[in-house]
């Protein structure tokens, strides 16, 4: 197998935060012409989105719960799921194995782990993840979307190589355009998400946020903003009894283009969206989940707070009043509200998926092949997991205590 022409397999979890990344390495790494194959569960083989070069196993992974009867019953599905990708292996014969986390991905790095493949983790969030954490000390490198990510050990820092989270190629494409002109006398245009199933408390803030602003900003409001199905004709209306324009959906197929068009986003603080908002550079009024594990949608919001491209806005103090002074202090004159997209332009990450791609395939190769490249500059020390050039750097993280 050579260089050109190698096996990945990519393990990802459930959800769209974990699968979505591993959908975008899929695309770059087919581009370079190697062949890949995706592990999950039943819940993430449903997820749009796959490339349909990439075929799907559907592992059981086993859950655990808080209860103990569950904790047998999620060891015997990891345990089969194991056994199933062991044999996956034996026939696809992978170069390389990486996890995007979630308990989908456990068996799958289970396996790889143990049958000595070079593994590789990558972590969408500004906290380890659970599962990402427990194979932290055995994996050869440990791919980051932030420069400092809680719960990672002083000793695993140096395998740990910082390259932001892919995004998708039609949100990544938008970068070069430029922030939409936002004037005194023009549209404030604001798209309002919760996550691919909403968020309620959006629903019952927002509308009644944006009322409260001044006229001078309130009669230039253009809203779209993602509802869940049983708000939906609350929130319109709401917005009805306040005069403002509001185009509601449980769901919007066209995201990217809205996003290009947004001056200003309201939402949740995942790690897609993060990525998303810095890689074309829109300023953000977030406000994390409060029941995200280890409060990691806070920790991946204060970068680009710190930066001043967004507010965070705990859940505890989210109400019209906080909002529509927070949106006043973004949005109360136009260079105030470019200076702020640009701030979020300067947190992206461009290249993360071609960098993520580079350390994936500087493990598994016959080293001569790895060494000798067309030009020279490539080289690529595997048994160190050196990454080419100067595209992924290795980050010292520190360890945050979560607030």
């Amino acid at each position: 197998m050579t260089h050109s022409n190698r096996h990945y397999v990519l393990a990802a979890g459930g959800t769209g935060g974990h699968i979505l990344p591993a959908f975008a390495l899929a695309t770059e790494l087919d581009k370079r012409g190697h062949h890949v194959a995706l592990i999950t569960d039943e819940r993430g083989a449903q997820i749009p989105g796959k490339p349909d070069f990439m075929p799907a196993h559907v592992l059981p992974a086993g859950r655990f719960g808080k209860n103990p009867l569950q904790w047998l019953r999620g060891a015997k599905a990891v345990w089969e799921g194991r056994k199933m990708a062991m044999r996956l292996f034996e026939s696809f014969q992978p170069s390389a194995v990486i996890g995007f986390g979630g308990y989908p991905s456990l068996p799958s790095i289970l396996a790889s782990t143990s049958a000595r493949i070079p593994t590789i983790i990558h972590e969408q969030n500004a906290v380890l993840g659970r599962v990402n954490r427990l194979f932290a000390n055995r994996v050869d490198a440990i791919a980051t979307a932030y420069p400092e990510v809680q719960r990672l050990k002083p000793l695993q820092q140096g395998k740990t190589h910082l390259v932001g989270n892919p995004v998708r190629a039609e949100v990544l494409n938008l970068r070069k355009r430029p922030f939409p002109p936002y004037e005194e006398e023009g549209l404030l245009r604001v798209l309002v998400t919760g996550g691919s199933q909403g968020a309620r408390v959006l629903s019952e803030v927002v509308p009644d946020g944006l009322a409260m602003l001044a006229p001078a900003i309130r009669q230039r409001l253009q809203v779209t903003q993602q509802c869940r199905p049983e708000d939906l004709a609350a929130v319109r209306e709401r917005y009805l009894t306040h005069g403002i324009p509001a185009e509601l959906g449980t769901y919007f197929e066209d995201m990217a283009t809205r996003l290009a068009d947004a001056h200003l986003f309201i939402g949740r603080a995942g790690a897609s969206t993060i990525a998303e908002l810095t890689a074309v550079g829109r300023p953000a009024i977030l406000i994390p989940l409060p029941i995200a594990t280890d409060d990691h949608q806070a920790a991946n919001a204060r970068e680009m707070a710190k930066a001043g491209g967004a507010r965070m806005i705990r859940q505890e103090k989210f109400g019209p009043k906080e909002l529509a002074k927070q949106i006043k202090a973004l949005a109360d004159n136009p260079e105030g509200l470019a200076n702020a997209a640009h701030a979020a332009w300067n947190c992206g990450r461009p290249k993360a998926v071609e960098d993520l791609a580079d350390l994936l395939e500087s493990f598994g190769g016959a080293d001569m092949m790895d060494v000798i490249r067309v030009g020279g500059n490539n080289a690529r020390g595997a048994s160190q997991g050196v990454v080419a050039g100067q595209t992924s750097k290795t980050t010292t993280a520190k360890k945050e205590s979560a607030e």
